[in-house]
């Protein structure tokens, strides 16, 4: 008889996704913030797809690293440096600090571009079918849950909701930024969850997509946009803690506001009463959802 993992209250064991190839820095910044926040975070790919621990909560990553040079330019670094620097009415050690912190970014640039693979286009079936049968899994469960980019959007369409294949449409007067800095600025719903959470309405963040949720799924309340319509935050309406952003919070540990959404995940997966137990994830990989991946593959293969 297989043994049930006890819930761990101290620190919970939080799933984190990611693709086989590829994402080494996604899955480093992501266990980073989870660990911060109080949490255990366990890597599940389509290769090592169970963990003998519970999972009492999920982080659905984003896709696969693509190839930093193909969205950053090396003069963007000096324009942080230089915003810097230039600061006239700013005493030392607050210059030195903002230094310091603002130093992060070229570094995060080069680890990423270090761990970086040749950028992989097209559908992972696997990948899908893991993530899909998860969320599945803690939708019946009812654990926390937080899609990343990909991630939010996969949560979507688990709901039955749909996806721009593209949002370049939506930026006539420049082109969609693409960067690990903070380049956009939403807007967050009053009262919805994702900001009770941050305690904000107006939040600057990176942006490394092209997609974004169309149509809302079933349940699902769209909770934060850019000034362009553009969606980057939603949450399930049903769920305690049910939320996914378009931006990757785990690149920003350095601003606590970034920092409050592994917290509340945490804070949330201590508090479960059920949690992901193996018997589980044999039982969801062995039941795949042909529909939804017809779905998936539909989407992309129109792209």
């Amino acid at each position: 008889m297989r043994q049930v993992q006890k819930i761990n209250r101290g620190r919970p064991t939080i799933g984190v996704t990611g693709p086989d190839k590829g994402g080494e820095a996604a899955w480093l910044f992501t266990a980073l913030s989870v660990w911060l926040a109080g949490g255990k975070p366990v890597r599940i790919t389509p290769a090592r797809p169970r963990t003998a621990d519970g999972l009492q909560a999920l982080i659905v990553g984003g896709g696969a690293d693509v190839d930093p040079s193909t969205y950053e330019q090396a003069h963007v670094i000096e324009d942080y440096l230089q915003q810097t620097i230039r600061q006239p009415h700013t005493n030392i050690f607050k210059r030195i600090g903002r230094f310091a912190r603002w130093l992060y970014f070229p570094a995060l640039f080069f680890v990423r571009k270090l761990l970086s693979r040749k950028p992989q286009f097209g559908l992972d079936r696997d990948r899908d079918h893991l993530e899909l049968q998860l969320i599945d899994q803690a939708a019946k469960k009812d654990l926390p849950l937080m899609g990343i980019c990909r991630g939010a959007q996969l949560l979507n369409v688990y709901f039955r909701g749909t996806l721009y294949k593209s949002i370049n449409t939506f930026y006539t007067e420049a082109p969609n930024p693409a960067s690990i800095f903070p380049v956009k600025e939403v807007s967050i719903e009053a009262g919805s969850k994702l900001g009770s959470v941050l305690g904000v309405q107006r939040l600057e963040v990176n942006a490394l997509h092209n997609q974004a949720v169309k149509e809302p799924g079933e349940g699902i309340a769209i909770v934060a946009r850019e000034p362009n319509q553009v969606v980057q935050g939603i949450e399930h309406l049903s769920h305690d803690y049910m939320v996914g952003v378009q931006w990757h919070p785990e690149y920003l540990p350095q601003f606590a506001v970034h920092r409050r959404l592994f917290k509340a995940l945490v804070q949330q997966a201590r508090e479960v009463s059920q949690q992901i137990e193996e018997r589980d994830m044999q039982e969801a990989l062995a039941h795949p959802n042909p529909t939804l991946l017809q779905k998936l593959e539909a989407q992309t293969e129109k792209e």
